[in-house]
């Protein structure tokens, strides 16, 4: 079972996010299972989201603490909440910010991959909300989901010009992924 948590503040769409992954997981032929947790329900408060993949039955329905990847939707969350607590000395991070992964001083022996998300949102949507942004970053990282599934999936979810808008924001996230993993191998 792959195990997946996405941390955000509310509002910032984390519990979206993670359906909409699951959905696209399921539509690529997976079981996926998607759950929320909530501390102070209030706009703001730290919020964590799970999504559970698999080609078999999930039957668990606890919280993931032993992630194989974290999604940090909201940079300013590391340092106050531990949001690489658990994580795989083989998983990724994957951190919405500008800076680069060295810059952030992490203390992980996972892999830590930094996209620009909410610049990119910005800028193809019109407003700071990166969740769907971030689902393009996880499928170019990882390789579990194909993006024309999240593209499907984001649009089914949000009909119109707000779908198409968000479909390439993920798209520009899955580029700057590629992008900076061929540059890496180089």
């Amino acid at each position: 079972m792959i195990e997946v948590r996405l941390h955000g503040r509310g509002g910032q769409g984390v519990v979206t996010a993670a359906e909409l992954l699951a959905v696209a997981t399921f539509e690529d032929g997976k079981v996926a299972q998607a759950f929320p947790s909530f501390g102070s329900e209030r706009m703001g408060a730290p919020v964590e989201s799970f999504v559970k993949i698999s080609d078999n039955t999930i039957r668990s329905r606890s919280q993931i603490t032993n992630p194989d990847y974290i999604i940090v939707q909201d940079p300013t969350l590391i340092g106050v909440v531990d949001v690489l607590r658990g994580l795989k000395d083989n998983g990724l991070a994957i951190i919405n910010t500008q800076k680069k992964p060295n810059e952030l001083t992490l203390q992980t022996k996972a892999k830590v991959i930094t996209v620009p998300a909410t610049k990119i949102a910005t800028e193809v949507i019109g407003r700071p909300i990166p969740n769907t942004t971030l689902m393009g970053a996880f499928a170019a990282a990882t390789g579990i989901i194909k993006l024309e599934s999240i593209e499907r999936c984001i649009k089914e979810r949000f009909p119109g010009e707000l779908g198409e808008k968000n479909a390439k924001a993920a798209q520009a996230a899955y580029d700057y992924v590629r992008d900076q993993q061929n540059e890496r191998k180089k």
